[in-house]
């Protein structure tokens, strides 16, 4: 992150709810390691550890050093330990042992608030989601969401949003309840990443993007979001969830918001979040006939090559007769002016070849009447593609002549990769995020709007697939099932290649 002309956010207490998880050790921490090192933390931010288990400042500090230890060798943002740095940002760690759903918690927080001369805070809530509303009701009860006094107080909450339209809408009403919309940070780490923030610089920073950023030109629109690993240590939580709500209503819906959206009014948060919210709110409804349709759920099964990998009936906390999808594929469509009649088609999966998350877009191909009286194949289309992860950069194929006396056509790419053109500093993907959040600025924040037509989108999925349909399996390693390929084949279209 360059921070030349950045200043550093403002003196808050950060309160971290559910301080002993995984999310706090593995990307919270380290992302405000980084923001230290960058400059930007106040050096009055306070950084209070909020949980159940009984602890000290000194214990919690020494769990997140260890963890921050292991990092050097490896992981998401892995960078080498500045010793110096880490003694001056753990001497702002604190702890709170307490239960969420007591009133005594709520009470020792205000005293540590009361005990700045600033009043801001800043509330994390990096729990289970069933904390979610519980947390924040009691938070409006204890008065800890008043900004009368002149200090902000603002409250984070991590994915998923609901597991549905109802209870999305649920969650949002319980929110808003004892607190405003500006208030409310839903975070999505892939809207930290460079690459997803460049989506709207690219597009609307360059004439040449916008000229033919619609239906006239554009074939179709293809966004994956690949991994290799499976379930892990998330079988229970998976099992229950489904590829579906893990990954489509929040990051991929986020991706086709970027790619889809409207020129705002201004970069300003409430103008950009206003045009998401309405390209979300065009997509489709499908009927439960077509729901079924236009949608493929796999799940990955051992694979019997020479890496043996288990099957996700196999995985811990799994139940052996799971139906719940690891891959799903959808094609949803935009019904506005600029998108009517282009496909998108979306999949994610767990356990496939390779990690990778991209948007594709295929433009529509060049007339093949110059070259039919010779030798040369068919023009294929021409992509763009936006790589998000691991290869951050944009490239862009076409067709050219290869040397030599026949005309034969080959495809080249132009494009860039960030590493190659600029100075990339270690991070995990939340530090902007939680710049942004102690700053005050939401534009990479979910409205609950969006959130609420994500889930209405989604439903119709939900509905029809309750009802039957057919769970595909594809072994550990593949691409997904081979109904993933017919959807796209039907439309006498192709996936992308990974990678």
């Amino acid at each position: 992150m360059k921070t030349d002309s950045i200043p550093p956010a403002p003196p808050c207490t950060l309160f971290l709810f559910g301080a002993s998880g995984d999310l706090v050790k593995r990307l919270l921490m380290p992302a405000l390691y980084n923001l230290a090192r960058d400059g930007l933390l106040d050096p009055d931010l306070r950084i209070v550890g909020v949980d159940h288990n009984t602890s000290t400042a000194a214990e919690f500090g020494e769990r997140l050093l260890a963890f921050m230890r292991e990092r050097e060798t490896g992981g998401e943002g892995a960078t080498q330990l500045d010793e110096a740095l880490w003694s001056s940002l753990a001497q702002r760690l604190e702890y709170q042992t307490g239960d969420f759903l007591s009133a005594d918690t709520y009470t020792a927080i205000a005293e540590r608030i009361g005990q700045t001369a600033h009043g801001n805070a800043v509330f994390y809530l990096a729990t289970a989601p069933r904390f979610f509303p519980e947390v924040a009701q009691r938070l409006g009860q204890a008065g800890l969401l008043d900004e009368s006094q002149g200090g902000f107080r603002r409250l984070v909450i991590e994915k998923p949003f609901g597991t549905d339209l109802a209870s999305a809408e649920a969650l949002n009403a319980a929110l808003l309840q004892v607190m405003g919309e500006r208030q409310i940070y839903r975070i999505d780490h892939y809207l930290g990443k460079e690459t997803v923030q460049n989506i709207l610089v690219s597009r609307f920073s360059n004439g040449l993007f916008e000229s033919f950023w619609n239906n006239h030109y554009i074939d179709h629109v293809q966004i994956t979001a690949a991994e290799t690993v499976g379930v892990e240590t998330r079988g229970a939580f998976y099992d229950s969830t489904g590829a579906l709500r893990d990954m489509v209503p929040n990051h991929l819906f986020q991706l086709l918001a970027m790619v889809a959206m409207e020129p705002p009014a201004a970069f300003a948060a409430d103008a950009v979040r206003s045009e998401k919210a309405k390209v979300i709110g065009a997509i489709r409804p499908w009927s439960p006939k077509m729901a079924l349709k236009n949608s493929v759920r796999g799940q990955y099964v051992a694979s019997t090559d020479e890496k043996a990998l288990p099957g996700y009936r196999d995985e811990a906390n799994v139940d052996p007769e799971s139906q719940t999808e690891t891959y799903v594929a959808l094609k949803v469509m935009i019904d506005n002016w600029r998108w009517v009649g282009v496909p998108f088609y979306l999949r994610t999966g767990k356990r496939m070849s390779v990690r990778d998350t991209e948007i594709a877009i295929c433009f529509k191909p060049a007339p093949y009447a110059q070259f039919r009286e010779s030798e040369a194949e068919r023009p294929k289309p021409n992509y763009l593609k936006i790589q998000i992860q691991p290869n951050e950069g944009m490239w862009f194929d076409l067709q050219a002549k290869r040397p030599g006396p026949e005309l034969i056509m080959e495809n080249v790419e132009l494009g860039f990769a960030y590493k190659d053109f600029f100075k990339m500093t270690p991070s995990t993907g939340y530090e902007t995020l939680i710049y942004d959040c102690l700053i005050g600025d939401q534009t990479l924040f979910q409205r609950a709007d969006n959130i609420e037509n994500g889930w209405r989108a989604v439903q119709p999925f939900l509905d029809a697939w309750a009802l039957g349909g057919e769970v595909h399996t594809y072994a550990a390693g593949e691409d997904g099932p081979e109904a993933g390929k017919e959807l796209l084949s039907r439309d006498k279209r192709e996936w992308h290649p990974l990678g």
